[in-house]
């Protein structure tokens, strides 16, 4: 009975500590999710950039592991290339290693109890007296149950050595380079149980300053736990792009081959450690260098790959090279909100819908685009049967696609709205779920405007003439509105100038949409074809709609 008691609190202790971390990150995301919203465009300056960004991200999130399938989900939609995700990578390994700073500075070197409790305290009563500081408060309020935790299971791991010989395991590490392969293989499994190479760090922090393990098989296991974080990235990158699986054997190899040089010269860096901890490695010590080794080995890696990284980039396309299929994209649109690690970062979610918002913005301005070329080579001759029951056909296919990317990113923001989002992030996913029904109605109008095009040319309804010379500067006007919504950024506001432009430009189109309606109007009264005019009326007012539909999706972009 004393050894299930010793596993269940143990495990209990495990859990606070996992749960005080999901506390804490979501407390942090909550306060600073405008700020992450930011990173991509930073990452993205330079490999420098992206080991930064990569930093301050995990840093904040404090979990690698979601920070680098983050990385694989942008990198397979397209918001990263795969140079661009190595910096990223790099920087997610240095800052895991403030999870373990936390926990060495109030963990060991003070008395739990002088923490914990108060910070429980203080983050519940923040939490509840004011809404601008739940944030914060959540975060005081997880480090308060991270800190209960850890209590617990440096309390209990006095008694696991009933259960596990520890000092026999310890023993390896005489076998030199053997034992220092042993030790990782442990902190390896422990990582890859326990999904969590910041609490699996902690569990090893914990051993050693209870005497359980020896200080050079702890340096091993917190070595092997960064092999051990790299399960998550492998499985993002299942059903994924051939890009985004490179990059995830991007982080394997990063992990693998940093701790393959490190093993071998595990005493020199350990020497390194203590020269920069001036503490002895014994109790509170030990727990200084460990967090140390954990931060000097990872920078040193990311220093040694920093300058290869086009040439890693060039390695893992030859390992894994990219399929080449004929077809421009699937057949049918999916859109998958990740589960798991990535339920951790719904701000960051976010820019991935806003990457597929603009591809379906991009469907949208192709299949104007189309229509548009057709009616201006009718000012060279007749459309012939064909070409138009081509361009309904194919205008078809991509307004079927249009849909099906409604239903999944409509899914996937719903997805988003249930995690805890700050107040600007639900306006921002209000203000995207707007300008998706607007794209969609676009695509509509698309092939509604292509169907009337069709019925034109197979009836015999031809636009000629004054007719289309005046159709065509009024067609223009609206695939301008279109170039300019695609050279705009979701997440930025309009400035003064371009919501002038913007409104400047509506007021055009339906000026334009006047002077059309009373040409046609005129033509009728001139005995003209009365289908014809008719059919030309309904164009010019589908035309129009477009023009509305962009000047909406405008006016969400200048709140």
């Amino acid at each position: 009975m004393v050894i299930f008691g010793t596993l269940f609190n143990l495990l209990g202790g495990l859990c606070l500590f996992l749960y005080g971390m999901k506390v804490m990150s979501d407390g942090i995301q909550q306060g600073a999710g405008d700020r992450l919203r930011q990173a991509l465009n930073f990452m993205t300056i330079n490999r420098f950039a992206g080991v930064v960004t990569g930093f301050v991200v995990t840093g904040i999130i404090q979990s690698s592991s979601a920070v680098t399938v983050m990385v694989v989900s942008f990198v397979n939609a397209g918001l990263l290339t795969l140079t661009q995700s190595i910096g990223v990578i790099m920087g997610a390994n240095i800052g895991t290693t403030v999870t373990a700073w936390l926990v060495s500075l109030f963990g060991f070197s003070y008395s739990i109890s002088d923490f914990a409790l108060p910070a429980i305290g203080v983050g519940f009563v923040l939490g509840i007296i004011s809404r601008k500081l739940k944030s914060p408060g959540e975060f005081v309020l997880g480090f308060g149950f991270l800190l209960i935790g850890l209590y617990y299971l440096t309390q209990e791991m006095s008694g696991i050595n009933e259960i596990i010989n520890f000092n026999a395991i310890s023993k390896f590490t005489d076998m030199g380079f053997l034992g220092s392969l042993i030790g990782a293989g442990a902190g390896l499994l422990l990582t890859m149980l326990i999904h969590s190479s910041s609490a699996a760090t902690a569990i090893v922090l914990t051993m050693a300053f209870s005497n359980i393990i020896t200080y050079q098989m702890a340096a091993a296991m917190v070595l092997g736990a960064n092999i051990g974080t790299t399960i998550h990235a492998a499985m993002a990158a299942v059903g994924t792009k051939t890009v985004a699986k490179q990059a995830a054997l991007i982080h394997v190899l990063f992990n693998v081959i940093g701790t393959c040089w490190a093993l071998p010269l595990l005493k020199p860096l350990l020497s390194l450690v203590s020269f920069l901890t001036p503490m002895d490695p014994v109790g509170a010590g030990v727990t200084m260098h460990l967090a140390m080794l954990h931060t000097v080995f990872n920078t040193i890696n990311a220093l040694l790959f920093l300058p290869f990284v086009k040439q890693l980039a060039a390695l893992v396309s030859l390992i894994i090279k990219e399929k080449k299929d004929g077809a421009a994209r699937p057949e049918h649109y999916r859109l998958e909100y990740k589960t798991g690690t990535m339920r951790n970062t719904p701000e960051l979610n976010i820019f991935r819908a806003e990457k597929e918002i603009r591809n379906m913005a991009g469907l949208a301005s192709d299949m104007y685009g189309k229509f548009s070329a057709a009616l201006t080579s009718m000012q060279e001759g007749p459309l012939t049967e064909d070409a138009v029951t081509a361009l309904v056909e194919d205008l078809k296919n991509e307004e079927n696609y249009a849909d099906e990317m409604r239903e999944a990113l409509l899914a996937f923001l719903i997805a988003c709205t249930r995690e805890q989002l700050n107040r600007r992030s639900e306006q921002r996913v209000s203000r995207l779920i707007r300008i998706i029904a607007d794209l969609e109605d676009m695509t509509d109008d698309c092939y509604s405007i292509s169907l009337i095009l069709e019925r034109s040319v197979l009836k015999n309804h031809v636009f000629k003439g004054k007719e289309l010379a005046a159709l065509i500067p009024y067609v223009g006007l609206v695939s301008e509105f279109l170039d300019f919504l695609g050279g705009l950024q979701l997440g930025s506001a309009l400035s003064k100038e371009q919501s002038a432009w913007a409104q400047d430009l509506e007021d055009r189109i339906d000026k334009s949409r006047d002077k059309l309606r009373k040409l046609g109007r005129k033509r009728i009264e001139a005995g003209k074809d009365v289908r014809t005019e008719l059919l030309f009326i309904d164009l010019v007012r589908r035309i129009e709609k477009l023009g509305d539909y962009c000047y909406s999706i405008a006016a969400a972009f200048a709140k």
